[in-house]
């Protein structure tokens, strides 16, 4: 059964590292199907891999035949948004991946993303995990483009701020009815133990703390020279609580 994996969080929180890290790490075990939510289009480079089409793109190419009727009457719509899907995707040993892109226009949505969601809905059945690097902020969640999700870890930094962000995060998904299992807070960029003001307003929220993630100095050296962050030596601050958080979610 698949095990669908999402991370959140306000912008500069260090989502996409904590996403790479979980995905090269889950790929030792299974197949993983790693989606790229944020604009930015960051995911790839951190791991290593290249990027042509992607997904955005084929929304507004989609959006437009459907606006503009040029879509042959002989084709089922679905089984064409599949194909396009299935030709964005970048293939490798144990990790694909698939990169949302530029974000909506002005136009209406609402029928290329519902086959947007049906397509992913079949093709992650063919994977052991999923794992999705969500844009900044809460646009997934309030558009209720991220569901049924196994586990949702939403990341802070180690301010009033991020942990605010991230128990709205949850606060949303609550009112919105949006299918999430397990819910965890991870404070990055932080030390061993956490300020007491940070420790009362995470209780104060009623958030899970599962673990706080150090500085890691390997990492600024990596990003000068365009290496990717899944490079990072296995005994890396990083690295190694990678495998605390990947331990403590049974994955």
């Amino acid at each position: 059964m698949t095990v669908t994996i999402a991370i959140a969080g306000k912008g500069g929180t260090g989502k996409t590292t904590i996403a790479a890290l979980l995905i090269k790490l889950l790929s030792q075990k299974g197949i993983v199907l790693a989606i790229d939510g944020d604009p930015s289009t960051n995911l790839n480079l951190a791991l290593g891999l290249p990027l042509e089409d992607t997904l955005g793109k084929i929304r507004e190419e989609m959006t437009e035949a459907v606006t503009v009727g040029s879509l042959s009457p002989g084709v089922a719509k679905p089984d064409l948004f599949d194909a396009k899907v299935m030709s964005a995707l970048v293939e490798s040993k144990g990790i694909d991946l698939l990169a949302m892109g530029r974000p909506e226009g002005s136009g209406c949505y609402c029928a290329v993303n519902h086959m947007l969601r049906l397509s992913l809905d079949r093709l992650s059945r063919n994977y052991d995990y999923v794992v999705i690097d969500c844009e900044a902020g809460m646009e997934h969640i309030s558009r209720q483009t991220t569901r049924d999700i196994d586990i949702l870890l939403i990341i802070s930094d180690l301010t009033q701020k991020g942990v605010t962000t991230a128990a709205r995060m949850k606060e949303l998904i609550g009112e919105l009815g949006t299918r999430v299992g397990k819910i965890y807070l991870v404070v990055n960029r932080a030390p061993d133990g956490l300020p007491p003001e940070i420790m009362k307003a995470i209780d104060s929220y009623g958030l899970e703390l599962l673990a706080t993630v150090p500085e890691d100095p390997m990492l600024a050296v990596l990003e000068v020279k365009g290496t990717p962050i899944t490079e990072l030596p296995p005994n890396s601050p990083l690295q190694l609580k990678a495998r605390e958080i990947a331990g403590k979610l049974g994955l």
